[in-house]
């Protein structure tokens, strides 16, 4: 039996593959280079290293300060974020409108407050953490401050974007029936939205800390500090026993973010 998709799978194919060609050229890509003797000869020694993990006492103890710091660097941006981030999403979401309740739609003044705030989120949000991290090292030297502040800003813009979100996903009834019997904005959203959202705000800002401690990893190789600039000096160096133990080390925290996650959805189920 003949496939009757065939020359459409096979035209499809073709096209691709002249889409394909030129950015390949233009991005110079050449994977053959993986084979050059001399590369093969320095991956070689590299790999050799990497499946014996480093593990004496002094380089842990140093991994240890190192993840803490990590840690703590994560966990500060995403409290610094949490500062930013609750107060604008109360602020732009659309369902705490009085005036679009009783009206039927927004005011002038609310409507442009929500939309400037809109468009704050919007600008934090689209520079990366690590642009922040380049320019605020500038501004406050080496460290985790910077890291810290870069995770802050631009954190904050991504979770009062998805907090609005989540919060205006919910059934307005209960919150629009506290706000025709007198009550304020934020009770609506406390006692109306937030039962409704509060395992999938909760799920999110823990994905969000285990964003941060990638994050925080990355912005050790512009001077961070952390595991990141371990991991930078390490590889630096092609020191792969080091490389080893400090992605070993990485991953543990994801899975230790995970099992946390996963426990407190479970409190709130």
């Amino acid at each position: 039996m003949r496939d009757p998709a065939l020359a459409g799978r096979r035209a499809g194919l073709l096209v691709m593959l002249l889409l394909m060609w030129p950015l390949l050229v233009w991005t110079e890509f050449k994977p053959w280079l993986l084979w050059d003797s001399r590369s093969l000869a320095v991956t070689w020694r590299f790999l050799l290293q990497f499946f014996s993990p480093r593990l004496d006492g002094e380089f842990l103890l140093l991994m240890l300060q190192e993840t803490w710091r990590t840690v703590a660097m994560a966990t500060a941006g995403l409290s610094l974020a949490l500062l930013l981030a609750v107060p604008l999403a109360l602020l732009v979401n659309a369902r705490s409108s009085i005036s679009a309740l009783e009206q039927g739609r927004m005011a002038g003044w609310p409507f442009a407050l929500r939309f400037g705030l809109r468009g704050l989120l919007l600008l934090l949000r689209s520079i990366p953490e690590l642009v922040w991290a380049l320019m605020l090292v500038r501004v406050v030297g080496l460290g985790p401050t910077a890291g810290v502040l870069a995770i802050g800003i631009a954190y904050g813009g991504m979770l009062g974007k998805v907090y609005a979100e989540i919060l205006e996903s919910t059934d307005p009834q209960a919150s629009q029936a506290l706000l025709r019997n007198g009550s304020g904005r934020l009770q609506a959203l406390l006692f109306g939205a937030l039962p409704q959202a509060a395992s999938e705000l909760l799920s999110y800002t823990v994905y969000r800390w285990e964003c941060a401690i990638r994050s925080s990893v990355v912005l050790g190789f512009v001077g961070a500090g952390g595991l990141g600039q371990q991991l930078d000096n390490a590889v630096k160096m092609f020191a792969g026993a080091e490389v080893s133990t400090i992605l070993l080390i990485f991953i543990a925290l994801v899975a230790l973010s995970d099992r946390i996650s996963a426990v407190l959805r479970r409190s709130l189920g």
